[in-house]
């Protein structure tokens, strides 16, 4: 046994009367569009955000700053050469080290001696004393080896202490012990391998590894040379330096774009230096945009206007140009800019806006399509609803079930 079932003619009719209900409670202001609501005619954010206020955070909403020419010249005015990332362990990390913070360069460090050191010792006019390298032996193997324990022997000297001291020094000692047995002593100290001291160099080189610390001073940009270079993923501003527990930031970027040279800091033994990928450059192009997504800055520098072309720029269909959004929440005082890009000249001012690291750019909804996306939305459920309440059951008698 089956049954059929009957639309009733007045179904438009009760159609139309819950769609006028439905967009009735819609202007009224209930939540039941999806996706993001329109962001237009707002001062400041609806949403309160952290912001720095003297030692703690606090939250509080943010005003919204248009983009225009005054802005613009007032950014480049405040413009500082950028460090880091602007977090505040980066900040910190900047504050760690007294050689990036400091005005004057601090001073070239000598060479010191180590364990698996090997020197040369030279005693003119007394062969007896210097073994020499010839065509069997190199100079290291005719070399003086610095012990496990920091020491050395030397013939009419015996065990001295050499580690810690300089080249000069051990020359020194030396001389003073040998004035005993030789007359007018003439000797002198030359360094034939390096191998007590090294730093690591690991992340986005070429060839990460180990690099021997020599009497030729290493900065961390050398470090990063003799490692092979920079990869292409590699982010120039984002250069860990650890240094006996405490990791500090080394923006070579700035060291390149304004001559930042207290960046490129001496390096010691067992300094690690790690140089950052590019993952942490993005900006990110969400709303009414051809391609909403992430793009990778290139050396941090990018503008919205181009943030906005790599993107496919506005959807001409769907946007409105007049509330294009810069949010920019990556610090201490969380900041919004508005742009209206209802004019084609706009666009000036947006190739003149910088964008930072993790900036996210929002270009909102135009009011018609959003009343568009609400009916088509309705209009199922509108339809269904009509067709229930109107649906005849010939088994009951043409008429609805009782419950």
């Amino acid at each position: 046994m089956g049954f059929s079932m009957n639309v009733s003619p007045v179904s438009l009719a009760r159609s139309r009367q819950i769609l006028v209900c439905l967009a009735v409670g819609t202007l009224a202001g209930c939540t039941i569009i999806p996706g993001n609501h329109a962001y237009s005619h707002r001062d400041e954010s609806d949403v309160r955000l952290p912001i720095q206020q003297g030692d703690t955070l606090a939250p509080a909403n943010v005003k919204i700053k248009p983009i225009t020419a005054e802005l613009i010249i007032d950014l480049f005015k405040a413009a500082r050469p950028p460090v880091g990332d602007g977090t505040s362990s980066a900040k910190a990390a900047e504050k760690n080290n007294p050689r990036l913070s400091s005005d004057k360069p601090a001073p070239v460090p000598e060479y010191r001696l180590g364990p698996g050191d090997i020197i040369s010792i030279i005693v003119w006019d007394h062969p007896e004393l210097t073994i020499p390298a010839g065509s069997f032996r190199t100079a290291e193997q005719a070399g003086t080896v610095v012990a496990e324990d920091g020491t050395i022997f030397f013939p009419y000297v015996g065990v001295i202490k050499v580690q810690g001291k300089t080249t000069s020094e051990v020359r020194s000692i030396l001389s003073t012990k040998l004035a005993k047995y030789i007359e007018k002593v003439q000797l002198d100290v030359r360094m034939v391998a390096f191998r007590s001291q090294q730093v690591y160099v690991v992340g986005e080189v070429v060839k990460p590894g180990i690099q021997q610390v020599t009497d030729i001073p290493m900065t961390v940009l050398d470090a990063v040379n003799r490692a092979g270079g920079f990869t292409p993923d590699a982010d120039f501003s984002r250069v860990l330096l650890t240094r006996r527990g405490t990791t500090y930031l080394v923006d070579i970027q700035a060291m390149y774009d304004y001559g930042m040279s207290e960046q490129n800091a001496l390096l010691e033994q067992g300094d690690i230096v790690n140089v950052a990928d590019r993952s942490y450059n993005k900006v990110f192009v969400l709303g009414e945009v051809a391609r909403p997504g992430s793009l990778v800055m290139n050396k941090k520098r990018s503008t919205l206007a181009e943030a906005l072309s790599d993107s496919g720029y506005i959807n001409q269909t769907t946007a409105d140009p007049r509330w294009v959004y810069v949010m920019r929440g990556n610090s201490d005082t969380p900041e919004l800019f508005h742009l209206n890009a209802s004019l084609p000249d706009a666009m000036l001012l947006a190739d003149r806006f910088p964008l930072r690291p993790r900036d996210i750019i929002y270009v909102d909804t135009a009011p018609i399509v959003r009343w568009q996306r609400v009916i088509a939305n309705m209009l199922p459920t509108a339809q269904m609803l009509n067709l229930t309440s109107q649906t005849y059951f010939p088994l009951f008698g043409g008429r609805q079930p009782s419950r």
